[in-house]
């Protein structure tokens, strides 16, 4: 049996599948971005992915607390868009 990796949404703080999650990235460089493989270089944090769980993070500071950075509002419009697509 393969064990199924899982993570916690900073936003919800369910444990679920990292498949089912997104992560954002702070590279080395000090920028913030989504990170759709899940390999880039950085300090990452996983956001489930709904609209709903963006909007927590953002209201919460979830993903700045976890990135320890400020998150720039176009990241936040950029998830949001693609979550509304997807549900």
């Amino acid at each position: 049996m393969k064990k199924i990796p899982m993570r916690r949404c900073v936003a919800t703080m369910e444990s679920l599948p990292k498949k089912e999650l997104i992560r954002i990235v702070r590279t080395p460089q000090g920028t913030v971005e989504i990170d759709e493989t899940g390999k880039k270089n950085g300090r990452g944090a996983y956001l489930k992915r709904s609209v709903e769980a963006v909007e927590i993070a953002k209201k919460r500071k979830a993903l700045a607390r976890s990135l320890e950075c400020e998150i720039p509002e176009e990241l936040y419009v950029a998830l949001t868009e693609m979550f509304q697509t997807h549900e």
